[in-house]
């Protein structure tokens, strides 16, 4: 159900932009969509996530300026400032603290199931790094490269595509660390 409320927005903004085909309508959606999602995240949880807490702010911030200014480009940054704001704060935690920040969030997800040596989560670390880069380059290549409506499919389609097979490449690698690991343990 979590996952069905964090994609909302996403595909609230997708088909206003598909069924009206003005931007202007599908920023005021997706403003309405995150206003809903944080009301109902925090009916349910009584919390907000930074994630969730930076991701809306950056939409009413953007979004808002793309209004008053009559121009969507400073929303279609908002991909790669959130993207690259991650990518900051990963690279960040690689060098200060005692472990870099996507062991802590991996395994606030899953407690003692993976287990890797330190430097292997540094190297994950910095995949993430490169990805939120890569993303981030990637959105604002097509913003400014391609028209709206491709910008607003690779919104949905490119960015989540992206995202899709960066988390399959990074379960399979996780998994072939974590199994030397054991296999290392038992032999």
């Amino acid at each position: 159900m979590q996952a069905f409320i964090d994609f909302l927005p996403v595909l609230a903004f997708v088909l206003a932009y598909w069924i009206t085909g003005e931007m202007k309508t599908a920023i005021i959606v997706i403003m309405l969509a995150v206003a809903i999602q944080i009301i109902i995240t925090w009916a349910s949880k009584r919390e907000i996530n930074r994630m969730l807490g930076l991701s809306a702010l950056l939409v009413f911030i953007l979004g808002g300026i793309s209004l008053a200014f009559d121009n969507p480009i400073f929303f279609k940054w908002k991909p790669t400032g959130l993207y690259w704001l991650f990518a900051l704060v990963l690279l960040g935690s690689h060098f200060i603290g005692k472990e870099p920040l996507v062991k802590k969030m991996l395994q606030s997800m899953s407690p003692d199931q993976i287990n890797m040596p330190m430097k292997s989560w540094y190297q994950l670390n910095l995949m993430w790094v490169v990805f939120f880069a890569f993303a981030g380059f990637a959105n604002i290549y097509v913003a400014y490269s391609f028209n709206e409506a491709t910008w607003v499919n690779f919104k949905l389609f490119g960015l989540l595509g992206l995202t899709l097979i960066f988390l399959i490449g990074q379960a399979i690698w996780i998994n072939k660390k974590a199994e030397s690991i054991n296999d290392s343990d038992n032999g």
